[in-house]
């Protein structure tokens, strides 16, 4: 089978959930001998570098780049707003990229154009053009239901309506989207569901984000034995709106009442593009670790995961990276969305702060529960998120939607 991936940011350097994911799609292809051709935008916020492929990787996937301008521009966001188009979409349509793609379609034969996100979708007009081939969408999240959250929590009335038209432009762009493409490979049955909703037909599967379990090779241990100094943890890009919202609102309405009945509780928080405001924040037993080098020795130094999303969609990557490496997972509903998980049995679910503190008494009063959960979790992603398994359940959608 020869498969053409279009993605809307590099797969490496593994910086944030969606590479890590696009990523593993594409080594699934190469692991199954899939004929892979990678093209990839750049942009300043993910910057393509050679330096970041292996000889082997360019070897199989011949990937290419074109950068991209996706910094957005205030006169184009507000004429949107007119034109009812959605700048959140066309702000990743480039010329040049068009051009390559269109050499590269007259240059080659491919069964599948695979496109990574909503964000590759205004190209299909172009592969109609110059391929028979059939377009899959791997959809990472529902766009829409993003900034339609988003738009519940502002307190300033004109960037309320402002979300809620973004929101409702990107409902129209997702709904209309689905007579450009030939089937959905939703990360997620919950958003499979929702695209039935939407009035989707065309074919789906939920294919959601797997890893390789050998890089992930671990066993939780108390350090020290000392239930009493615990460490929760939060790891994530925050120049990603939910992360930057969810964080705010756990360190401003949900850590202090945590630490008055836990003193000895830490906060370890974590990620790029940390803001100004919060490297200079000072917040009794939080430390702040900026980027870091590696985000899985980061999540082996401490205990307990924190997922404080109230507004998201898709699939949290980084709970499922913590579920391989045996970390107890403490979650809201939302950040937990589209995992299969068992309240109290793999993941703990909390949506404020008495429950984030009786959930974590519980643990110091039986920590046993630690090892118990962790490793329950770590059986989840083994039976559920195995990336060969994954791969396999996609290359046979990929045969469905070819007729075979």
């Amino acid at each position: 089978m020869k498969v053409l991936q279009l993605c809307h940011k590099p797969p490496q350097p593994s910086v944030d959930g969606g590479c890590i994911a696009i990523n593993n799609i594409t080594k699934g292809f190469i692991e199954n001998g899939v004929d892979v051709k990678v093209l990839t935008i750049s942009t300043k916020k993910h910057p393509f570098d050679k330096k970041h492929y292996s000889d082997d990787y360019h070897s199989a996937t011949n990937i290419e780049s074109v950068f991209v301008d996706t910094k957005i521009n205030l006169v184009d966001a507000f004429s949107s707003l007119i034109t009812s188009d959605s700048y959140n979409i066309s702000r990743f349509f480039s010329t040049d990229f068009d051009i390559l793609l269109r050499k590269t379609l007259e240059a080659n034969v491919y069964d599948i154009i695979h496109l990574e996100s909503l964000f590759m979708t205004p190209y299909a007009h172009t592969i109609r053009r110059f391929s028979t081939a059939k377009i899959v969408l791997r959809s990472h999240n529902l766009e829409y239901m993003i900034w339609q959250r988003l738009s519940v929590a502002p307190a300033n009335p004109a960037k309320k309506v402002y979300l809620k038209i973004l929101a409702q432009q990107l409902k129209k762009y997702e709904t209309n989207v689905f007579s450009s493409i030939d089937g959905i490979a939703s990360i997620s049955s919950s958003d499979q569901n929702k695209y039935i909703q939407l009035g989707c037909k065309k074919p789906m599967v939920t294919i959601p984000f797997g890893i390789s379990l050998k890089a992930y090779n671990s066993e939780y241990q108390l350090r020290n034995n000392l239930v009493n100094e615990l460490r929760l943890f939060h790891i994530g890009a925050m120049d990603w709106k939910p992360n930057m919202e969810g964080v705010s609102w756990f360190i401003e309405e949900v850590w202090p009442s945590v630490l008055k009945e836990n003193p000895d509780l830490e906060l370890h928080i974590a990620g790029r593009a940390m803001p100004n405001w919060l490297i200079e924040k000072e917040v009794p037993g939080m430390i702040n670790h900026t980027e870091v080098e590696s985000a899985l020795d980061f999540m082996l130094s401490n205990d307990i995961m924190i997922v404080p999303l109230l507004s998201a969609g898709g699939m949290r990557v980084k709970i499922i990276e913590g579920m391989a490496l045996g970390r107890v997972i403490i979650s809201t509903t939302i950040g937990a969305e589209g995992i299969d998980y068992k309240d109290g049995e793999n993941i703990l679910i909390a949506n404020n702060s008495k429950e984030f503190n009786d959930k974590l008494s519980w643990l110091k009063a039986n920590p046993e529960k630690l090892y118990e959960i962790g490793q329950n979790g770590k059986k989840l992603v083994e039976t559920y998120y195995n990336n060969q398994r994954i791969t396999e359940k996609l290359l046979s959608f990929y045969d469905k939607v070819l007729g075979k």
